[in-house]
């Protein structure tokens, strides 16, 4: 089943950045292209106000992208860290003569939730960083649905297209099975055996082995450096877009009507045109970083992020020339000194 999931991921994500790449090509014969594809990637400002709402959403509905990813990654992170606790401990555990015995007699069909001796060390690790990961992930999703309802300001005309609706709703819940896809079927399948099994003996009848916190914990100690510099890295990305989101919601307080826009300073927005969308890029740069660069399907998210993030950028950065005469020049859409 892995290979599947694995494989219709992959295939996903470069579905959805082709049409990105092409549509980003500067040639005049793919300019029909590149405004087919604009037609669903506006929202918001970039939206013309007098175009039809035919077909959009009110931009608020972000809101249900990261709703669901908490529930998703919650569900994720739980069901992965209580397999790896069982079944890909970095250090193996003594058993229980208490627990053969049971065991071999009959008595219990749980001996196998305490460690895979066919799970190679490798193997184990990886499972881990995966824990580790989904951690971050839960750390992102948990700030952007707090930032969504209490930092950002809605305009109440403010829309988007229903493709870009739905096509967030993709993104937040592949992305975080992306970080967890190789042990999918593994983790399914213990959950639900363990499902199975709580529901026939019931949970007074269900014999569980020796629990503890630390185990849940130490393993993720003991990742190699990679998974601590994306960590840092991914952080550095979270405190900077938490700084922009802020300094956005504070723009539509400041503007004297809800419908107006003013030019936005301070942090990232000295350089960049769009800095919480250069900063979401160092966030998937950390957890491309933490994942130690050796997924291709963690390559391939990070590929996406990136072409739809710059697409979306240069959009913005026109608007706002359009939009003021006194836009700083020099500023660029997304990337330093760059593009």
């Amino acid at each position: 089943m892995e290979m599947g999931l694995v494989t219709l991921l992959r295939v996903a994500w470069i579905a959805g950045t082709l049409p990105i790449l092409v549509a980003s090509i500067p040639c005049s014969k793919l300019n029909w292209f590149h405004d087919f594809l604009l037609g669903f990637a506006r929202r918001g400002k970039t939206m013309q106000q007098s175009s039809s709402r035919k077909f959009t959403v009110p931009q608020k509905f972000f809101c249900h992208f990261y709703a669901l990813a908490v529930i998703w990654t919650t569900f994720l992170l739980l069901a992965t860290w209580l397999y790896a606790y069982n079944m890909a401990l970095l250090v193996s555990q003594p058993l229980h003569f208490s627990r053969i015995t049971s065991y071999l007699t009959g008595g219990s069909h749980s001996f196998w939730l305490h460690g895979s001796p066919s799970m190679k060390i490798e193997q184990r690790y990886r499972c881990w960083v995966s824990i580790f990961l989904l951690l971050l992930m839960e750390a992102q999703v948990l700030r952007r649905l707090y930032e969504t309802i209490y930092v950002f300001k809605y305009s109440p005309s403010a829309r988007m297209h229903i493709f870009g609706y739905f096509t967030g709703l993709f993104f937040y819940t592949a992305a975080p099975l992306s970080l967890c896809c190789n042990y999918m079927s593994e983790v399914f399948l213990f959950a639900s055996n363990l499902i199975q099994e709580l529901i026939v003996k019931g949970k007074d009848r269900m014999q569980f082995g020796e629990y503890s916190w630390w185990g849940f914990v130490s393993p993720l100690l003991k990742l190699k450096w990679h998974a601590w510099l994306g960590a840092a890295i991914f952080l550095w990305g979270s405190v900077h877009q938490h700084r922009c989101h802020a300094i956005l919601g504070l723009v539509r307080d400041n503007s004297e009507q809800i419908e107006d826009y003013i030019i936005p300073y301070g942090d990232w927005f000295k350089y960049v045109s769009s800095p919480h969308y250069l900063a979401e890029i160092v966030i998937y740069g950390g957890l491309l970083v933490a994942g130690g660069c050796s997924d291709i399907t963690l390559w391939l998210l990070f590929g996406f992020v990136v072409a739809n993030l710059v697409f979306a950028a240069a959009e913005t950065h026109r608007w706002y020339l359009r939009k003021f005469d006194n836009y700083p020049r020099e500023r660029f859409a997304i990337i330093p000194s760059f593009y």
